[in-house]
C-alpha cells in the first residue's frame, strides 16, 4: 500500500518511527516532513498529505501533531478527505469500517508510541464495510 505521512514538530519523532514501522510492514511511504523537531506550521505538512490522497497518489495517509486536531481540521477541508483522529485501537478500525476514512490523525501528546504503531497498523489493515455506511459517507461532500 501507499501511505503518506507528515506531522509537526511535536509529532517528529513518532513520524520518523512510524515510517520505519510502515515499510517494515511492506509498505510504501512518502514522508512529506517535516525533517526535523525544529519548530513548524503543521497546515505546511497536513495539506501536501491529503492532496496526495485525495488525488490517489497515496491510498492512506498518516498525520501526526500534539493533539491531532491541527491536522484532522486542515486535511479535512480537502473535499476528498476523511480525517479521523484515533487515541484509541477501536476507533481506528471505526473510523475504516463506518467512515471510510482515509487519513488517520494521531495525538502523539496523548497516546504512547506503541499504541501508535497499534493504531496505525489496524487502521492500514481494516477495510470499509460499506452497506449502510456508504450511504452515510456518500452525504459527507459539500460538492
Amino acid at each position: 500500500m501507499k501511505i503518506a505521512i507528515g506531522s509537526d514538530h511535536a509529532g517528529f519523532d513518532y513520524k520518523t518511527t512510524l515510517v520505519e514501522y510502515l515499510r517494515e510492514l511492506g509498505h510504501e511511504v512518502q514522508d512529506f516532513g517535516p525533517v526535523s523537531a525544529d519548530s513548524v506550521d503543521y497546515p505546511d505538512f497536513a495539506h501536501p498529505v491529503a492532496s496526495s490522497v485525495e488525488s490517489q497518489e497515496n491510498e492512506l495517509g498518516v498525520l501526526i501533531c500534539g493533539s491531532a486536531n491541527g491536522v484532522a481540521i486542515t486535511a479535512n477541508k480537502h473535499q476528498g478527505i476523511r480525517a479521523a483522529i484515533a487515541w484509541q485501537n477501536e476507533i481506528a478500525a471505526l473510523a475504516r469500517q463506518h467512515n471510510d476514512a482515509n487519513v488517520l490523525c494521531i495525538p502523539a501528546r496523548f497516546i504512547d508510541l506503541d499504541l501508535a504503531k497499534k493504531i496505525t497498523q489496524t487502521f492500514t489493515t481494516t477495510n470499509f464495510e460499506g452497506g449502510r455506511h456508504a450511504t452515510r459517507v456518500n452525504k459527507i461532500a459539500c460538492n
